[in-house]
């Protein structure tokens, strides 16, 4: 992939060559191309601008359907460097859902319902990312266009940005945006306290799965910034 931002990076490099480590591609696997299936592996930091892949806390959420109707039997797994962790089904939307620690970047999906399955489903996921600026906690003037940067390896397949003001908004991932002007909450005597997020996601349709399927590998991180009072509000 094409590089996001050449800078220092504070993440260890992880090892290479592993079916599960970082770097080692995606692959749509196989199947019986009956289910529909859609899951997503959201990561999101626990701490402001995390540095570490500790310091982010991953949710995995599977739907998967049959004939249009809700599969909640057999078993669906997700496997990372970790392991392998299986899902607990919701009976009442389908839904399989589980909370890993960290952030793995590469996971792989696995489906068992019956004679129907999906196997192989992996997707390297974006290399974690720290934001560079504005710094945390600082002050910014909120009407005028505010420069954010962020640090990663490589190019996600998508991005989004958001903030107080300011719906998720598609951006390309080149590692700096131009938040526009009003982005950010003001109040006309003091500052105010926002918060700046970006969404990195690669994802890909299983080739073992029925048409409309997807799964997807997000990484958001967020900081902390003051909007400096505005007295023409």
């Amino acid at each position: 992939m094409k590089p996001c931002l050449m800078m220092p990076i504070l993440f260890a490099a992880a090892a290479c060559g592993g079916p599960l480590d970082p770097g080692a591609g995606d692959d749509p696997g196989g199947g019986t191309r009956t289910l529909v299936v859609t899951g997503s592996v959201q990561a999101r930091n626990r701490l402001v601008n995390a540095r570490t892949n500790a310091e982010f806390d991953t949710d995995v959420s599977v739907r998967v359907t049959l004939n249009g109707q809700n599969v909640s039997t057999g078993t669906v797994t997700i496997s990372t460097a970790s392991g392998t962790v299986p899902l607990v089904a919701d009976r009442d939307n389908g839904r399989w859902s589980a909370r890993l620690p960290g952030y793995e970047e590469v996971y792989l999906l696995d489906i068992q319902a019956g004679p129907d399955e999906v196997t192989g489903v992996r997707v390297d996921g974006p290399d974690p990312f720290t934001f560079t600026a504005p710094t945390a906690g600082a002050t910014v003037d909120a009407t005028m266009p505010i420069s954010v940067t962020w640090s990663c390896d490589d190019t996600a397949e998508s991005a989004a940005i958001r903030a107080d003001e300011l719906d998720a908004l598609a951006i390309a991932d080149t590692g700096k945006f131009s938040l526009p002007p009003r982005s950010l909450r003001t109040d006309r005597d003091k500052p105010r306290a926002n918060t700046l997020r970006i969404t990195r996601t690669n994802h890909l349709a299983p080739a073992g799965a029925a048409g409309g399927s997807d799964f997807a590998v997000s990484i958001t991180n967020e900081i902390d910034v003051l909007a400096a009072a505005d007295p023409t509000k």
